[in-house]
Formats: structure tokens, C-alpha cells, sequence
């Protein structure tokens, strides 16, 4: 069991705090909130509450995420390059004195800090031309690969200039867990829900670096 007792989160989202591995540092340690699991369980209506927590434990969905069809097949193609350019190495679960944790890839920057978020980014810099060409460059990879994700927010996405330009990285948001097994198996279906997904993430992008004058459920709509 790894202790974590001494040590602080080096981010925190509202389901999990991340922790720097103690006897790794290159490596992620993602651990739930069982306290606001339990709050946001507890806001649901009855029919959802009949399915069960699982759904709603990022922990769980991820690992279910990097099952999904298309990381088996870059995997099994040996294509991991391509598969691991914009997400974290992931290296499954293991046990820690805060209950079980997700093991990731610890993505850094040249500096060997933990990389900015998009989000960060865009409040220093704006949309700016480097990190336009790197959303492009990220988005292509999506398209490429047919990996599926979540709605893309830019708290989900972290910057790394590691390999002398600046990429993005998803860390938090993979998988598409309402999505039946046998839609993520068409190409073009797969295809549209990507290209949907594209679309919603520069709508995002443009309410974040925008006026915000109405709130980012009424600026989504498509």
C-alpha cells in the first residue's frame, strides 16, 4: 500500500485529488473525494441512484475508458506512439492509504512541473496562435485515432512543451460511458461523435476566453 497521509494534492478536481507518486515521482496518483461522490450520488433522482455508484466513480469509468475499442486496437497494431501523444501512460489501479487510486503518466514540462492546464493557459494568454495550432494538432489526433471522449473542457487538458512545442494532453474526461459498444464500433458514427465533440470544445473555448455574458449551458447549444 502506498501512504499518502503526508502528502498534498498537486491538483484536485470535485471528484478526485491527484497526488505525485512518492517513490515515482514521474508518475500520477488520481484518488476519489468519497465525500462529494457521495454528495453528487445523493442529488441524483431515483432512477439513476437504481444504477448504482459505479457510474458516477471516475476511477472506475476511466479504467472502463482505456478499454474502449479504439486504445485496443492503436495497442494492439503497436502503434502506442501515436495512442500515448496526447493521453497519459496509464498504468491501471493500485492501493494507497486513501483507498485505490488510478496510476497515470505524470505529464510535466520543460521545467519538470506539472503541466498548466488549458484553462490556466487561456486566462494568462488567450486563444493565441501557439496553443491554436496545438488545439488543431489535438483535435486531428481524436480524429485520427477514434479515441472517445467526454465533453472537452480545458481543465481537462494540460499543456506540455516537453517535446519542444507545446501539446495537450488529456488527463481527465476519456470515454463516452452512455455510448452503447456497438455504435463505438461504426467508423462514420464514430467519426460525427467526434466532430460533435470538436465542435463543443471551441464553443468552450470561445466562452472562456470570451465576455461570458450568458452562462456556458445556454453558449453550448449547437
Amino acid at each position: 500500500m502506498i501512504d499518502l497521509s503526508d502528502l498534498e494534492p498537486f491538483a484536485s478536481g470535485y471528484n478526485r485529488h491527484c497526488y505525485q507518486h512518492p517513490d515515482d515521482p514521474a508518475l500520477c496518483l488520481k484518488v476519489l473525494r468519497p465525500e462529494n461522490i457521495e454528495a453528487r450520488f445523493q442529488r441524483q433522482p431515483w432512477p439513476k441512484k437504481a444504477l448504482g455508484k459505479a457510474r458516477i466513480n471516475d476511477n472506475h469509468q476511466e479504467l472502463k475508458a482505456h478499454r474502449q475499442q479504439a486504445i485496443r486496437t492503436l495497442i494492439a497494431q503497436g502503434r502506442d506512439s501515436l495512442l500515448w501523444s496526447h493521453l497519459p501512460r496509464f498504468h491501471g489501479s493500485v492501493d494507497t492509504s486513501l483507498g485505490l487510486a488510478n496510476v497515470s503518466e505524470l505529464i510535466i514540462s520543460s521545467d519538470g512541473r506539472p503541466g498548466e492546464t488549458l484553462e490556466h493557459y487561456l486566462q494568462r494568454r488567450g486563444f493565441d496562435q501557439p496553443v491554436q495550432d496545438t488545439v488543431e494538432r489535438f483535435c486531428n489526433w481524436l480524429l485520427e485515432t477514434g479515441i472517445l471522449t467526454r465533453n472537452l473542457l480545458p481543465h481537462n487538458l494540460v499543456i506540455s512543451d516537453r517535446t519542444g512545442q507545446p501539446e495537450l494532453f488529456l488527463v481527465d474526461g476519456l470515454g463516452a460511458p452512455s455510448i452503447p459498444d456497438i455504435l463505438a464500433r461504426i467508423p462514420a458514427w464514430r467519426r460525427r461523435y467526434i466532430s460533435r465533440r470538436i465542435k463543443r470544445f471551441h464553443l468552450r473555448i470561445n466562452w472562456e476566453t470570451g465576455e461570458r455574458n450568458e452562462s456556458w449551458e445556454a453558449s453550448q447549444k449547437l
